[in-house]
């Protein structure tokens, strides 16, 4: 099989189907796209409908291109990361793995440019965000909720407005953001650097306002990452953590135990911003993002300094701070359902505390006159003191 003829396939798997986001190929399994979070099967009469191990190492091998250091990962840790570019028509970020013993791949296309705040729909908040001059700002959340396309959205802003040096490290480069009002350096790893750590390390020596770290992966980066946000740099990077909390405890169990009082001074001098994404089932197919958004304010760093009790928790922080663009998952999740874009069930299904979201869900349904319960028929037993005496 030929680069023409695999390219062929991949642009008639993406036009199989609206909205595609993900390719799979699989052995046993057909070619697959996945499409509003479900996979569907696209059929090759000359391909059969299951792969062979022959046909999904063709593929795998016709997307690593001979490239040393990309067969030396596949050989090494079982899987490898790259970019691929469908000519005039699109640019997939790839991963080849083994599984028993044979090669499977999974692709996901990229979007041909870069998405503004107001295309993605993301909180007003993140236009506040933009004037953060420095410290750290995470986004986080599980792969495939958009936490890469949220970050290229907020760079882009910055692109638009401020006249400054940004470098980013990826793995691989997903949007390419053009030579606006600032000055873009985009490094790709295995090419342009070799891990996330030295890339970083390097670019306090590149004189950047901002620094994108694509992934906060070990102790070394989290490390070096502080010290360029401690130093006066924006650092923007990802994690894949669920909502605020668990991201504080994540990086400080990247440490030592004894380097914990240490890490959580520097969380709390240094964090900004931590923004917690999910993806959810919207009405019409296709999915909408629900977002955690935590500043910084006294009460915060008080709370990543002494840690999370019984009696302080970091939602109930977020929950009385919407005046300064605060938002837990909850209140996100039940503005959705007031809108009219997600069902009761998929907003309880999705919720931080199904309780507290049961009740906003209430209270709006009250305020459309809808009833809220399905007992019915309830009226007082004038006979009850009769039949007492």
């Amino acid at each position: 099989m030929r680069k023409q003829q695999i390219d062929h396939i991949l642009g008639v798997m993406l036009e199989s189907y609206e909205d595609v986001s993900d390719i799979n190929v699989t052995v046993d399994k057909p070619f697959q796209v996945e499409t509003a979070g479900e996979l569907k099967p696209v059929s090759f009469d000359i391909l059969g409908d299951q792969l062979t191990p022959f046909q999904t190492e063709i593929i795998a091998l016709n997307m690593i291109r001979n490239d040393r250091k990309l067969t030396k990962a596949l050989v090494t840790y079982g899987s490898c990361d790259l970019s691929y570019q469908l000519a005039g028509r699109a640019r997939l970020r790839v991963n080849v793995f083994s599984q028993k013993g044979w090669f499977s791949v999974a692709m996901r296309q990229l979007p041909s440019r870069v998405p503004t705040i107001e295309e993605m729909a993301l909180p007003h908040t993140f236009h506040k965000m933009t004037e953060t001059l420095n410290g750290l700002i995470l986004v986080t959340g599980a792969t495939g909720t958009g936490k890469t396309t949220s970050l290229a959205a907020f760079l882009n802003e910055i692109n638009e407005k401020k006249s400054v040096h940004v470098v980013t490290l990826e793995d691989p480069v997903e949007f390419v953001h053009s030579q606006k009002m600032s000055t873009f350096n985009q490094r790709e790893l295995g090419a342009d650097f070799d891990t996330f750590a030295s890339g970083l390390r390097a670019a306090l020596r590149q004189a950047p306002k901002i620094i994108l770290v694509g992934e906060m992966r070990d102790k070394e980066t989290a490390d070096i990452a502080l010290t360029a946000a401690e130093t006066g740099h924006l650092v923007l990077s990802s994690l894949h953590t669920v909502d605020s909390g668990s991201t504080i405890n994540r990086i400080i169990g990247m440490f030592e135990k004894e380097e914990e009082k240490q890490i959580r001074i520097r969380l709390a001098d240094t964090i900004r911003w931590i923004v917690c994404q999910r993806l959810l089932p919207q009405i019409g197919g296709s999915r909408i993002a629900a977002f955690e958004i935590l500043g910084s304010n006294l009460r915060v760093r008080d709370l990543i300094l002494h840690g999370e009790s019984e009696e302080k928790i970091f939602y109930d922080i977020i929950e009385g701070s919407q005046a300064f663009g605060m938002m837990t998952f909850d209140q996100c999740i039940a503005d959705h359902y007031k809108n009219g874009l997600i069902t009761k069930e998929t907003a309880l299904a999705y919720a931080s505390q199904k309780a507290a979201l049961g009740r906003a869900i209430d209270t709006i349904r009250a305020a459309k006159g809808e009833k809220t319960t399905t007992i019915e028929g309830l009226a007082i037993d004038s006979s009850y003191d009769k039949t007492l005496n």
